[in-house]
């Protein structure tokens, strides 16, 4: 998926996650993730193809997808509002995961076998999480800081520091902002 300021996506399966974070695209209105087909197609654009979905999968996912930008949002210094954490804490605390070691001795998270629907996509989802927490990556995830933006990019500044998912688009306008504030207050 295309990023703001040609910005370079999340590392490895981060991406996915990232992915799914901007189906939507809040300045522009618009979800790609409204029906069962748009959510068959994401799951098969992201190697999940044949999984079978429901209304509720697709009410399930988007669910989750705004419960996951908020602790996104989170790695920029905001607090995650209680019901998203509600929302984290059950939906990924019940995603279906197993352990394997592969024949190098690595061991990794991997969704439970057999699984369809919303059950499969948020289970790889949060495999994708947990690698990214053992690599350290996780909080490098950022929800944009303009709120009319948030769109979900991963700060690659070696101090892990961004704040914007672009400085030449929502940085400029938040200082322009700040700038036009400080000289009201002066007068």
């Amino acid at each position: 998926m295309k990023q703001p300021g040609d910005r370079t996506p999340a590392p490895g399966q981060l991406a996915l996650v990232q992915d799914l974070l901007n189906t939507v695209d809040i300045e522009a209105d618009r979800d790609r993730l409204r029906t069962i087909a748009e959510l068959a197609a994401f799951a098969a654009a992201h190697g999940s193809a044949g999984l079978t979905f429901t209304d509720s999968d697709v009410t399930e996912t988007r669910r989750f997808r705004e419960a996951l930008r908020d602790a996104c949002r989170g790695h920029t210094g905001s607090r995650v509002p209680a019901a998203s954490a509600a929302v984290l804490r059950y939906t990924l605390g019940t995603a279906p995961l197993v352990l394997t070691i592969d024949d190098a001795g690595a061991a990794r998270a991997v969704p439970a076998a057999r699984l369809d629907g919303s059950a499969a996509l948020i289970a790889t989802v949060a495999a994708a999480i947990l690698d990214a927490v053992a690599a350290e990556t996780w909080p490098r995830l950022k929800s944009c800081a303009a709120h009319r933006c948030q769109w979900v990019y991963y700060d690659h500044s070696p101090a892990g520091r961004g704040r914007w998912c672009t400085m030449s688009i929502c940085g400029s306008r938040a200082k322009m902002r700040a700038y036009r504030a400080g000289r009201a207050a002066r007068g």
